[in-house]
């Protein structure tokens, strides 16, 4: 067996209360996944409680990704800042980016964000027509050195590569594999295309390696090993970071089988490459 990882930094977290109903509407209405346990989920979720499902994984420091609603996302973001030193964490939050009306919308929302000394950027909040946000926002995003987390599905990624190659300042974060909707040929077909393209950007392109139980509907070894391989084969282990996605994975396995799929898929791994992949390319790109 595999040994643990000397250290890990948890690149994808949700700090989270259903009983804010008004940011987290569809904790209280949750969605069904085949014999999988919502109340696993759909609960209040704190760094206390994250920490106590993760003893014995040597987890330092973590990031919190925005997972309330449109324009809750920009308060979410503010409100664990100002409780993240009493609470312990999180050490980086990804804020929130909802649609907007213009350019100059989006900004006041980016900048209103800024405040928040641990807040590295945001992920897209709501339905969006297009991968990215307006070239526009991409190029404040830009100047202002924070990230952007590409949330979208294989059919799209080829076409949010071509948008990013101007960007070459710009960080930007594959979210979950690349987001595979299923396990099918036709999906890893337009994944590998899309993947490959992202990774041919640069090293301001990197992937995190979570998000992968919910599409495929398993968390062996042997059904992850396809996509977590090719991803790390296409941009490399240090342009690549595990996440847990947690508690959404939550629904599908323990913290501690995660972590063990994913450790003993990297048992052949350097330790220097193993310590990318755990723990310093998310220490790189988070800024923690």
């Amino acid at each position: 067996m595999a040994a643990r990882p000397t250290r890990v930094v948890d690149a994808h977290v949700h700090l989270w209360d259903p009983a804010r109903s008004d940011w987290y509407p569809y904790l209280a209405r949750p969605q069904g996944h085949g014999a999988a346990d919502a109340s696993r989920m759909c609960r209040r979720f704190d760094v206390r409680t994250y920490q106590a499902e993760a003893t014995g994984w040597n987890v330092e420091k973590l990031v919190n990704v925005a997972a309330a609603t449109e324009r809750h996302s920009i308060e979410e973001t503010i409100e664990l800042d100002a409780n993240a030193h009493a609470s312990g964490g999180p050490d980086a939050i990804i804020g929130g980016l909802p649609p907007t009306g213009t350019v100059a919308e989006a900004v006041e929302l980016l900048d209103r964000q800024t405040r928040a000394p641990r807040f590295r950027g945001v992920r897209p909040m709501g339905a969006l027509e297009t991968p990215l946000p307006q070239a526009g926002v991409l190029h404040n995003l830009q100047e202002r050195d924070l990230l952007f987390e590409l949330m979208t599905h294989p059919d799209r990624l080829q076409a949010a590569a071509a948008q990013l190659a101007s960007f070459d300042d710009l960080i930007v974060v594959v979210e979950h594999t690349g987001w595979p909707r299923s396990s099918s040929d036709e999906e890893r077909a337009l994944w590998r295309t899309g993947i490959d393209a992202l990774a041919g950007l640069g090293d301001n392109v990197v992937c995190k390696l979570s998000g992968l139980a919910m599409p495929l509907g398993s968390m062996r070894a042997a059904d992850l090993a396809p996509w977590l391989e090719h991803a790390i084969e296409a941009f490399g282990v240090d342009r690549c970071m595990f996440a847990s996605n947690w508690p959404i994975d939550k629904l599908f396995v323990t913290y501690a089988s995660l972590l063990a799929v994913f450790r003993n898929l990297v048992e052949d791994f350097t330790p220097a490459e193993q310590q990318s992949l755990f723990a310093k390319t998310a220490e790189r790109v988070y800024r923690i």
